[in-house]
């Protein structure tokens, strides 16, 4: 079992998803990220039993980055509540296809979940039964052939980074589902949810975890150094 861990105390623990992994349990019977935390858990605390560990949230199955469980129930229920009332910074890096128009830009779109093929899809005006979406983007950098966007959702929608940087012509490397012109040979897309930042809990005291994008990925690596290095577009 390979699990790289963030953060952990009594509370809370972090860990870094690998794209492919799947947070909890699903029809392809594959191991869930919970379960490998729970026996990370059991087995460094010698804990008798079974382990408690809360889902606090997500993230899509082709998405690597920071993802926080709770390992008590006032922690997840304080949690849950930061998530609702959007107290939760969240921070992802990108690598589309497409130069932005802008190089820094709000989007607001309104997207609707298509719940039987897996996808939603964005509309630039209400319509029926779709649900507001924001989200600020900024243009970090570039290589020879993609495009480097930081993106801080404001919402938290179904698909809702992958659809919106779709629906402006800038698909993310390798989301055939939204665009992308060819999928990655690993089945992951370029999207990263590179930091959580938020009070915790508990302490009360203010926590920003940081997921690194994989070193052996070109384009993450360059990524990685042109963030690393404060370099702007």
């Amino acid at each position: 079992m390979s699990l790289e861990v963030l953060y952990e105390d009594n509370h809370l623990i972090a860990v870094s998803k690998k794209a492919g992994d799947i947070v909890q349990g699903d029809k392809t019977e594959d191991e869930p990220l919970v379960d490998m935390v729970k026996a990370y858990v059991k087995k460094k605390y010698n804990k008798p039993g079974d382990v408690y560990l809360g889902i606090i949230h997500r993230l899509d199955r082709p998405v690597g980055g920071v993802v926080v469980f709770a390992r008590t129930s006032k922690a997840l229920s304080r949690m849950n509540k930061l998530f609702q009332e959007r107290k939760i910074q969240k921070t992802y890096w990108a690598v589309v296809e497409q130069l932005p128009k802008q190089n820094e830009e709000v989007l607001v779109h309104y997207l609707k979940k298509n719940q039987e093929k897996n996808r939603s899809r964005a509309y630039d005006n209400e319509v029926r039964g779709s649900k507001r979406s924001e989200l600020n983007y900024r243009l970090a950098g570039r290589s020879k052939n993609y495009f480097y966007v930081e993106v801080e959702p404001k919402t938290g929608r179904h698909h809702q980074i992958r659809v919106q940087l779709s629906h402006i012509g800038c698909p993310i490397k390798g989301d055939v589902k939204y665009g992308a012109n060819r999928t990655n040979r690993d089945g992951s897309i370029h999207l990263l949810a590179r930091s959580l930042e938020f009070v915790h809990p508990v302490s009360k005291e203010t926590l920003i975890i940081r997921a690194n994008p994989p070193k052996k990925d070109p384009l993450w690596a360059e990524f990685y150094e042109l963030e690393k290095n404060n370099v702007r577009a």
